[in-house]
């Protein structure tokens, strides 16, 4: 893309202009064939004595700078930036003054300060530059109106604009068509000679050109996830661009858009990458591509610890290529001098590691994701979904648990703390509330970035604060402006109308989350959701229970929050209202009739939704039902009946407690007991006097020895957390039991 614009503007140069003199055209025309052959130290004498016979003009010197640019390698990037903007201070204009954009050469100007934002990754910068010289698009000649259009199609797909890409890439069909038909015409006043090379060479453009537009629209739908449309396309690019690696890299993302991952993986393997060039010439590390891709795949395959090695492959890969690159550790500094320009977008470091981390944490190594998310959360701060991730890490590195709990089972730890002596003298130390939930504190600052809950709280309130606040207004207003610009046609056609356009206002409802794709309108709810369930949970555990209560009534009057989402809202307002000895408030909040479904709410985009877009594989067990939340809604009620006893126990109510607990026993399988309902039930024989009773539900960990137990279909699942933290029940006088 650099390339582009330096050669556009030695060829201006060179070019006839009303205000140069002979002389001036053919030191004008020496300049650039030297510029063309690489001799940048013969352009540069021819450049000197150019100004000497123009003093005053401005172009002169951006040509100067230019070729002393690619005499450096490209690495003088930052140089170069500063002194464009100096030149255009110099002609008094800017990007938002549209007044000199219609000459060529100030265009000329604007165009390469927007290549340089963009290798920078100053993305919102180049768009708006780009965007400005589109308007003038008639007076620029055909070649300088593809480049402006090509760089605002990679920005717009960048960006995640697939929309006004399509947009544009209808525009240069147009533009080729059109230079197609022109140099038809030309050709009669040329000799047969000059007009058979150019026929010639205009051929192998077009080509090229209709190859790039291919693979740029395969790109814009699958950003939109649309099969139909992106199917069509990758005919297209396999017929002109064959079996090479762009052209396979698409066509295995494509089939991983569908759900074949097997033939992702195939395609891949497929792609001879080692005949690709280097990212020197390409900006591009492919190697690192293949890496990541295939960890990917296996990420949506479920298969955790082949991703994270494919992803630490790709990590290899892309330290190897900056180390190359740069002069030793340079290749991963910030500085832009010492690195080619078209070679700075080939660093992924901070992508790579947002993937690491996202797979480290499935893989229940949260510490080590946690520290590749800090170093991604560095350059992706404004990504609300990134600070939920680590506070999950936080959570998940505080919340313990032996392998027997990961796998859904009760354990005597949970209860038991430890055994003091021997015999007759053995004696059982049961865990209180507090030792049961540990709390990783060091005495530091919370802004410390530990893997703390602490933190974590830190990391909620970001992602709450980055959120958009509710669209309540906003929808209204959507829906009464689409019923009154809908009058006269169907929803799709407007749809379609405004897609082809680029001025829909799909736009308008995404937000972004970069390095991922942006979130549609209801994922942004969803997202609410999950953190204020999360705000909810480390507040309980941080025993701030005011604020606990606020974030479970924020989460209960969401919308469209998911059933298991709000049966975990229930539980953590009932706890919190618990610790604020509010009982009466917490059982209204118990009562099992509150829940009808815990199911997880996955959004599926309205493309996903069609049957020809999914793909005929079905879809993998682990991804319905996530071992944390309850199986069916008889578990779910079980459970809140488990802690409806423990309420109904701190009234003093202890028939009522006794009863729920069986009528939650003889709805679940035994081993989905949680311990402290076992607890609970040992409270409860202590109370009424039967001590014999309450060792011997200690002893064989079962809650009513009496009771027969209803086998339950689901007995692997794991119970839901807040049985980890709700137990209302004190025994400050019942800690030491003696065996006889």
């Amino acid at each position: 893309m650099a390339e582009n614009s330096e050669q556009n503007e030695g060829k201006h140069e060179s070019s006839p202009s009303p205000g140069m003199t002979d002389q001036e055209k053919e030191i004008a025309a020496s300049a650039y064939e030297a510029f063309s052959n690489g001799q940048y130290d013969e352009s540069l004498k021819h450049l000197d004595a150019l100004q000497e016979v123009n003093k005053e003009d401005y172009k002169i010197a951006m040509n100067r700078a230019v070729v002393e640019f690619y005499k450096s390698d490209q690495t003088t990037t930052g140089m170069l930036k500063q002194t464009l903007m100096a030149m255009k201070n110099q002609v008094h204009t800017s990007a938002e003054d549209v007044d000199g954009l219609d000459d060529v050469e100030n265009s000329l100007l604007y165009y390469n300060q927007a290549i340089i934002h963009y290798h920078l990754r100053q993305y919102s910068e180049a768009i708006s530059i780009g965007e400005k010289l589109y308007q003038f698009l008639e007076p620029f000649e055909e070649k300088f109106a593809q480049a402006v259009c090509f760089l605002l199609v990679d920005l717009y797909l960048l960006t995640f604009q697939p929309e006004k890409a399509l947009h544009l890439l209808a525009v240069l069909e147009k533009l080729s068509v059109q230079g197609s038909n022109k140099n038809g015409k030309g050709e009669n006043n040329n000799s047969n000679k000059d007009g058979a090379n150019q026929k010639a060479e205009f051929a192998v453009v077009n080509e090229a050109g209709k190859s790039k537009m291919h693979q740029y629209k395969v790109r814009a739908y699958i950003q939109m996830k649309s099969s139909k449309a992106c199917k069509r396309e990758i005919k297209s690019v396999m017929n002109t661009a064959g079996n090479s690696a762009p052209s396979l890299f698409l066509k295995s993302n494509f089939e991983y858009l569908r759900g074949n991952y097997r033939k992702a993986v195939k395609l891949l393997n497929s792609s001879n990458i080692a005949e690709h060039a280097g990212p020197i010439k390409t900006g591009e590390c492919v190697r690192c591509m293949f890496w990541n891709n295939l960890g990917c795949i296996h990420f949506a395959m479920g298969k955790h610890n082949l991703g994270i090695f494919y992803f630490k492959k790709a990590l290899q890969e892309n330290d190897h290529t900056c180390a190359q690159l740069g002069d030793g550790n340079n290749g991963q500094s910030k500085k832009f001098t010492g690195i080619p320009m078209c070679a700075l977008l080939a660093n992924k470091r901070y992508e790579l590691l947002y993937n690491c981390g996202i797979q480290l944490l499935h893989i229940g190594r949260p510490l080590a994701a946690f520290e590749c998310l800090m170093e991604a959360v560095q350059v992706y701060h404004s990504n609300p979904r990134l600070w939920l991730r680590l506070a999950e890490c936080c959570i998940s590195a505080n919340k313990g648990g032996s392998e027997q709990e990961s796998k859904g089972l009760p354990c005597k730890k949970g209860i038991v703390q430890s055994v003091v002596g021997q015999g007759y003298h053995r004696k059982i130390i049961l865990a209180s509330q507090s030792t049961q939930n540990s709390i990783y504190s060091e005495g530091q600052s919370a802004a410390i970035p530990v893997a703390s809950m602490e933190f974590a709280a830190i990391c909620l309130r970001n992602a709450l604060l980055l959120l958009p606040e509710h669209q309540q207004q906003d929808t209204k207003t959507e829906n009464s402006s689409k019923s009154s610009s809908q009058s006269g046609s169907t929803e799709s056609g407007s749809e379609n109308s405004d897609a082809c356009s680029g001025k829909g206002q799909d736009a308008d409802k995404f937000l972004s989350a970069a390095p991922s794709s942006p979130l549609r309108k209801q994922e942004v709810e969803n997202l609410r959701c999950s953190i204020l369930a999360c705000s909810t949970y480390v507040a309980l555990t941080l025993g701030d229970n005011l604020m606990a209560l606020n974030h479970a009534e924020k989460l209960l009057h969401q919308t469209k929050v998911s059933g298991s989402l709000k049966f975990l809202g229930h539980l953590y307002a009932a706890e919190a209202l618990i610790s604020l000895d509010r009982i009466s408030d917490a059982i209204t909040h118990l009562n099992p009739e509150n829940v009808s479904d815990v199911s997880m709410g996955v959004l599926t985009s309205e493309q996903d939704q069609a049957g020809s877009d999914k793909g005929d594989e079905p879809v993998e067990s682990w991804k319905q039902t996530p071992l944390c939340y309850p199986s069916s809604v008889t578990s779910a009620r079980a459970m809140m009946l488990f802690n409806l006893g423990s309420a109904y126990c701190l009234r003093s109510e202890y028939e009522k407690a006794r009863k729920c607990l069986h009528q939650a026993a003889s709805m679940v399988n035994t081993k989905e007991i949680p311990p402290e309902a076992i607890l609970l039930g040992v409270y409860l024989e202590l109370q009424n006097g039967n001590t014999q009773l309450a060792l011997q539900i200690i002893k064989r960990n079962q809650l009513l020895p009496m009771v027969v137990q209803r086998v339950s279909p689901d007995s692997r699942k794991k119970p839901i957390q807040p049985f980890q933290s709700v137990n209302p029940i004190q025994f400050s006088s019942f800690t030491q039991i003696q065996r006889k």
